[in-house]
């Protein structure tokens, strides 16, 4: 049966085959029917990754990570499944590239050294500073800056959730909501401050949920050129919301 030929009575009625004898079966008919949010949270997830990373891996593991939602999932919990396994999917695959760990110490303290030139630079512009303002002041040449910006798209993995902003698996306390709403108000600003293109891939990305190659469509450039244009976003945003967090204290 194909999934929009399923019915939210026919889901329901899986879901209590599942609860009530808990075998692998009925596991894997409900598995079936939301390996869609695998291949969504993949799709949306190679915003970040380099070429080299295997779809087929990752995939893989957003699979083990859709079968542990089924399992642990307390509906209970008064939280929609989807939501909770997107978290569980996302952290899966997460897992699995962070187990890789391609990237060396080396490049790590260079994509630190960039982030804190462009957050420095910011401060003393008043502006978004350029590539070209970037590199001079990390006194690196050509060959260097291009290899920095292929590692800066691994650096951004996890690239608005390391700020704090993600989606909850539980319903978060009164004191957690009204820090992340705080923050997304920062956040939104932050955003209104980006080059145009920059910010056009974030309101996309973020807000729209679109995947990299949607978003290349739809501003008629690269993948690659949309992956690049947002890890700069990325880091910008990050050096924003680092001054506000330190202006607290």
């Amino acid at each position: 049966m194909e999934r929009d030929e399923v019915s939210e009575e026919d889901v329901s009625r899986m879901w209590e085959a599942y609860e009530k004898v808990r075998d692998n079966a009925s596991r894997n008919d409900l598995a079936e029917y939301y390996l869609p949010l695998v291949r969504y949270t993949a799709g949306r997830l190679a915003i970040s990754l380099p070429s080299h990373v295997d779809r087929d891996d990752l995939l893989s593991s957003g699979f083990f990570g859709l079968l542990d939602a089924i399992e642990r999932f307390d509906a209970a919990r008064n939280i929609k499944f989807e939501t909770y396994a997107s978290v569980r999917i996302r952290g899966a695959m997460v897992d699995y590239l962070r187990a890789k760990d391609w990237m060396p110490v080396t490049a790590r303290s260079r994509v630190r050294k960039y982030g804190d030139t462009m957050a420095k630079l910011t401060n003393e512009l008043g502006r978004a500073p350029t590539d070209e303002e970037i590199q001079k002041d990390m006194a690196l040449d050509d060959k260097e800056f291009r290899q920095l910006q292929a590692q800066l798209a691994m650096a951004t993995m996890l690239p608005i959730d390391d700020m704090g902003i993600e989606l909850e698996a539980s319903a978060p306390s009164p004191s957690a909501s009204m820090e992340a709403e705080e923050l997304k108000k920062t956040l939104a600003k932050a955003i209104d401050k980006l080059p145009e293109k920059e910010r056009m891939v974030v309101s996309l990305y973020y807000y729209d949920e679109l995947t990299l190659k949607e978003i290349a469509q739809i501003l008629h450039l690269t993948e690659a050129r949309i992956s690049q244009l947002h890890t700069k976003a990325v880091f910008r945003l990050r050096g924003s919301l680092a001054r506000m967090k330190a202006s607290l204290f």
